[in-house]
């Protein structure tokens, strides 16, 4: 029975849509009077518009920085601002993403064998954080192996003694060029698996905005989402900043994170017809989909940038910074927090 409960739980995100049957009512047509699909498209293209804008505007603020002087990537203020973000980053996996897994496999339109007799949301956001870990650490390592610099063979003769100055005065450019290098590979992992976490999440949340017809409540939700990516954004773009890629790819990384949640959005108007939000293949598909996205948000932003900046030089050496710090990660948390009880 064990073997058996085990093998259901791994085949979870292959066969979830056919193994759960709908109570009568779920995935009918709401009798809701909010619900009116001639009134909510023009809000969804305000929100494709003003989402894509605000997305912009938070991802892209980091990369101009560095002609900021008061906002310069090496500077207290900046350092703040990020871990703001993270904040927020972390928020966005505790406060919203997660519980709404939890809603959604949990939900009275789910079969009580085997969703309301295991916590799926949480056991999917766990294997979520591991496998993030793997992917973070197998990623660094194939990065850092690559840029590995080989010991020079040493040379005898007659002019050995006479190099060794400088051969020692080498060894620590050497060395201090490794580390540089492997700090900068660093932050493209991070960068990089951050982005794959958020875009996983903004498409989801993009076509649960689409595919609603609910024209009383898309207003605020409009309002959430555009304080919540500005944020997000500028949590993403502080690490963009950090990889010392080319402007290029900085801004095509800033551009997909803008264009994934209206994308999702459009996805979502597209589907509208089909989707149903509370038919068993929606509510164990999305619910499936926010777990996996949660894990990736919240071991991201608690490994690889809150941890990463508080065990770093610059905050390590100053604990009045730290405090600032700590205290603008709270307030990125309790800002994610409030806007839960609205989105």
């Amino acid at each position: 029975m064990k073997l058996n409960y085990i093998l259901l739980i791994l085949l979870t995100f292959t066969v979830s849509p056919a193994i759960s049957t709908a109570p009568e009512g779920c995935g009918s047509a709401s009798t809701d009077p909010c619900i009116n699909k001639a009134k909510a498209l023009p809000l969804k293209i305000i929100a494709i518009v003003a989402i894509f804008a605000t997305s912009l505007i938070g991802v892209t603020t980091p990369l101009f920085s560095r002609s900021i002087p008061f906002l310069r990537s090496d500077g207290n203020i900046f350092m703040i601002i990020k871990c703001f973000s993270s904040g927020i980053i972390l928020g966005t996996g505790f406060m919203h993403v997660l519980p709404e897994s939890f809603e959604m496999l949990s939900s009275e339109c789910l079969s009580d064998d085997p969703w309301h007799k295991f916590p799926f949301a949480a056991f999917v956001a766990m294997l979520s954080g591991l496998i993030t870990l793997a992917i973070d650490a197998i990623a660094t390592s194939l990065y850092t192996g690559k840029t590995t610099v080989e010991p020079a063979p040493e040379e005898y003769g007659t002019d050995h003694e006479k190099s060794s100055h400088m051969m020692i005065g080498h060894s620590h450019d050497v060395s201090h060029d490794a580390s540089s290098d492997a700090q900068l590979l660093r932050y493209r992992v991070i960068a990089l698996v951050l982005e794959l976490g958020i875009l996983f999440h903004s498409v989801v949340i993009g076509i649960s905005l689409g595919a609603t017809n609910d024209a009383c409540s898309i207003k605020g939700i409009i309002l959430a989402f555009c304080f919540h990516h500005i944020f997000e954004g500028m949590g993403l773009g502080g690490c963009i900043l950090q990889t010392d890629f080319s402007t290029m790819n900085k801004f095509l990384m800033a551009f997909l994170f803008a264009l994934t949640t209206p994308f999702g959005i459009f996805l979502g108007i597209a589907l509208s017809s089909i989707y149903k939000d509370n038919s068993p293949t929606a509510l164990i598909t999305v619910g499936l989909l926010n777990a996996c996205s949660a894990g990736m948000l919240i071991y991201m932003a608690l490994v690889d940038l809150l941890a990463t900046e508080f065990m770093g030089s610059m905050l390590q050496g100053s604990v009045k910074l730290q405090i600032k710090c700590f205290l603008a990660a709270l307030l990125g948390c309790a800002g994610m927090s409030v806007l839960a009880l609205w989105a």
